[in-house]
């Protein structure tokens, strides 16, 4: 697929407009705050959850993703990677999307590495993930549907929930988290 300049450039502005400034960035307390407010609703929302946070090795909270596009997409959030309970690193996660999809949307994800291969694996080096998402997120439930490198794995499992907004459309989406420093 050829991408005009015109097209180039609205999507790097899409994207820009998600990233946060330096000034929007959170603090190391602030995304442990957040961190223990989604890993709380996750557990009353869905029970089975404790048993993979037992389980893994390690998983990583993003509380707060923001999501939003008009064809062309961005979304950006900061959580933090737990071992036995406690933040041990922290990550940003930053994607850029294309296709038909319109809305603005912020969700919450947690990433269970389930064995120390995957944990290694994941810390070693910054973690791209590749998906053909088709969506349905609208207001505060939603439906997600994705297959990604990720997730297809045995020793990685992903939910994601607390759905608000309004995103509607099939896109294909490619991401990255990357070791951030608070």
């Amino acid at each position: 697929m050829n991408l005009s300049r015109r097209q180039t450039l609205m999507a790097l502005g899409a994207s820009a407009a998600i990233a946060p400034t330096s000034v929007a960035a959170a603090s190391r307390e602030k995304i442990d705050a957040r961190v223990r407010s989604a890993k709380s609703e996750m557990f009353n929302r869905y029970p089975f959850t404790q048993r993979l946070v037992n389980d893994a090795a390690g998983y990583l909270m993003l509380p707060r993703i923001t999501k939003g596009g008009i064809f062309f997409g961005g979304a950006y959030g900061e959580g933090s990677l737990l071992i036995k309970g406690a933040p041990v690193d922290y990550y940003s996660f930053a994607a850029g999307s294309y296709g038909l999809q319109f809305g603005v949307a912020s969700f919450s994800t947690a990433l269970f590495l389930m064995n120390q291969r995957a944990l290694g694996e994941f810390r070693r080096r910054d973690g791209w993930t590749l998906g053909v998402d088709l969506e349905a997120a609208v207001i505060d439930e939603g439906e997600t549907v994705a297959i990604d490198t990720n997730t297809h794995q045995d020793s990685i499992y992903a939910i994601s929930y607390s759905q608000k907004g309004l995103m509607l459309g099939a896109s294909i989406e490619g991401g990255k988290y990357s070791r951030i420093t608070r």
